[in-house]
């Protein structure tokens, strides 16, 4: 009688290991792997990228992809400031950097100060390639300086501290200035009186003139109607003399984001109170679903 074995093939180690790795390469490919947020950061009037080197530090390190970028005239940017007379000009590199993106890659766009004019503008030209705004004690103004109440909302008013700015005049005497620096004596006590030393120091040696005239001209009669689709939050700054509490509660009021969030910070809480941003940064990426 033929005796038939019914024992199966004994599996060595090695052919157990690769049965193991092709199980796991399947369920890699069944589940790829969540990519974190890109963040654009993008600064105020006479900063530059450099102003994010904290934040981009932490990001970084906690595995972000962050992009800090110079608009015209700032930064390293070479151009000259009194060169630059609209705001779409002063704007280019960013809308430039969107408009290179692939059309199914979203970035996060955060405006500090002035930049919130930015970010609006980006907007409204790309709304399909923004996953979310996020507002930092900016100028958040949904169609830009329309009317005398935008203007009185969303620019700083300094007449408190007498002459405040360092202007310039590209266009000759007679006419407006071009650009405007706030006087040195003034930048510790206006615009970083919670900083540490040594980012106040930092940003003395590196604040440049802003280009005035581009920012006045900041102006989106015919702006997207998709811009409501892109979700919005605010973060409001409770020690700013800059922009001041009660101007930013006119623009929350009169364009109203998804969340306010509140920061016991001066103008520039990307040195005051990194952490604290940071922390705000990863918590509304969370909430809406960009991690």
């Amino acid at each position: 009688m033929k005796k038939i074995n019914i024992n199966t093939h004994k599996m060595s180690k090695r052919d157990v290991r690769r049965e193991r790795m092709g199980e796991r390469e399947c369920i890699e490919e069944k589940t790829p792997l969540k990519v974190k947020p890109h963040f654009v950061l993008i600064h105020g009037i006479s900063g530059g990228s450099w102003c994010w080197y904290k934040l981009k530090s932490m990001m970084y390190n906690s595995g972000y992809m962050v992009t800090c970028i110079d608009l015209k005239g700032a930064g390293i940017d070479p151009s000259d400031p009194n060169t630059i007379l609209s705001f779409d000009e002063y704007n280019k590199p960013l809308l430039d950097f969107l408009s290179s993106l692939p059309n199914n890659q979203k970035v996060i766009l955060v405006g500090h100060s002035a930049g919130g004019l930015s970010v609006t503008q980006a907007t409204h030209k790309f709304p399909d390639k923004i996953s979310l705004a996020i507002y930092v004690a900016a100028t958040m103004l949904k169609n830009g300086f329309l009317t005398e109440q935008d203007v009185k909302d969303g620019v700083p008013d300094l007449s408190e501290y007498g002459d405040a700015y360092d202007l310039q005049f590209g266009l000759g005497s007679n006419q407006p200035p071009t650009s405007a620096t706030v006087k040195k004596e003034l930048q510790r006590k206006v615009i970083y009186p919670m900083a540490p030393p040594e980012d106040y120091i930092l940003a003395s040696m590196l604040l440049r003139p802003g280009p005035i005239s581009a920012l006045q001209n900041a102006r989106f009669p015919d702006g997207n109607a998709s811009i409501d689709k892109v979700p919005r939050v605010y973060i409001k700054t409770m020690y700013d003399k800059v922009v001041k509490p009660e101007q930013q509660d006119n623009m929350i009021a009169k364009w109203p984001p998804s969340h306010v969030y509140v920061l016991e910070s001066d103008h520039s809480p990307n040195f005051s109170s990194p952490f604290a941003l940071f922390g705000i940064f990863v918590k509304v990426a969370t909430s809406i679903g960009c991690m």
